[in-house]
């Protein structure tokens, strides 16, 4: 572990502290809707206005949550063509490489993955002729990429995720 990686739930992998019922009831509502009102958010999970404010203030700060987004249609929002990219990369270039995969037009995504390949990229541009450039000209241009795979997404769907709303979790 560096110096920069604080506790152990700044490591990828690694459990961070143990999020209590309230706690879940809050980021179960977040997903849901991330525009509630803290007046509502806290009416919804039974606790005082400041209680919900103070939560979720630490909750920010612990880093749990990270930023409040907005989730698009790619293909209303004019990207119409979506794909996966594997790409197998030199040994100890991972810093390199993510650093330019962040500077990439139409990168959603990426992750350093275990398995057959290194890296796994989501791409979302307007068309196949932009996915193209992506793919060809700019992620295999990057020193220490070795190969890519790109597999089209047809269609796609959410799953239920972690349940953070579920009575079962501890």
């Amino acid at each position: 572990m560096s110096s920069e990686e604080g506790v152990a739930g700044d490591v990828p992998g690694r459990m961070a502290a143990p999020l209590d019922a309230v706690d879940r009831a809050i980021i179960a509502e977040l997903l849901r809707d991330g525009r509630i009102s803290v007046r509502s958010l806290a009416e919804r999970v039974h606790i005082s206005r400041a209680n919900a404010y103070a939560r979720l203030t630490r909750l920010t700060d612990d880093g749990v949550i990270t930023g409040f987004t907005v989730e698009l249609a790619p293909h209303k929002a004019g990207l119409g063509t979506s794909a996966y990219v594997s790409v197998t990369i030199e040994q100890n270039s991972w810093r390199a490489v993510s650093a330019r995969l962040q500077e990439i037009p139409y990168v959603e995504h990426f992750a350093m993955v275990g398995g057959d390949y290194d890296v796994l990229v989501l791409v979302r541009a307007p068309d196949n002729a932009a996915l193209r450039h992506v793919v060809l000209e700019c992620v295999q241009d990057i020193p220490g990429v070795r190969a890519t795979r790109t597999w089209l997404v047809f269609d796609e769907a959410h799953g239920p995720g972690a349940g953070w709303g579920a009575a079962d979790r501890p």
